[in-house]
């Protein structure tokens, strides 16, 4: 049985997307991808295919760039809601210029209220160099803010590093 949230993290390209979906199909529980990408090139566009190729057919997809609330409060007990990714919802939060302290509420909200098991996929981008724009220092700091939130209200965290997963809270699964 699946903890109500499961929080995987993890460096870009360290294989967190492939270590979600293994938990979500191991669960026997009827697949719901939430997507949040934006499609804003042909790199983005090739990156979904790729995504929604290894899924497969039986995964029910939901483009949710932005409001996470509705999907969340919709689904049900037979399904589990993979949601990737929080970074790229929280980019689609802040270029949109939307109020970044509600939203993260409202997220949290929703996850906790949320009927079924949820997996949150999302990026580590605190251990790099400083960044020498504004707008990419305050999204490094939403986006650590945003990682600290759900990993406390995760019952389960993992940490994604070259495809292997290591537990930082709850059991090992």
């Amino acid at each position: 049985m699946l903890p109500s949230l499961t929080f995987v993290l993890g460096g870009a390209a360290s294989g967190k997307s492939q270590t979600a979906e293994k938990i979500i199909i191991n669960s026997g529980l009827i697949p719901v991808y939430l997507a949040t990408a934006r499609i804003w090139d042909d790199e983005v566009q090739s990156k979904v295919d790729q995504h929604c190729a290894r899924r497969g057919p039986e995964w029910v997809t939901i483009d949710a760039p932005v409001d996470l609330t509705a999907p969340l409060s919709q689904a049900t007990p037979d399904q589990v809601i993979l949601l990737d990714c929080a970074t790229m919802w929280l980019t689609n939060v802040m270029l949109d210029e939307l109020d970044l302290a509600a939203a993260q509420s409202d997220l949290l909200e929703a996850l906790a209220a949320c009927a079924a098991p949820v997996v949150v996929v999302s990026n580590e981008v605190g251990q790099g160099i400083v960044p020498e724009n504004a707008l990419a220092r305050r999204f490094r700091e939403a986006q650590g803010r945003l990682n600290i939130a759900l990993a406390a209200q995760a019952d389960h965290v993992l940490h994604v590093v070259a495809g292997l997963s290591r537990t930082l809270k709850g059991a090992a699964q």
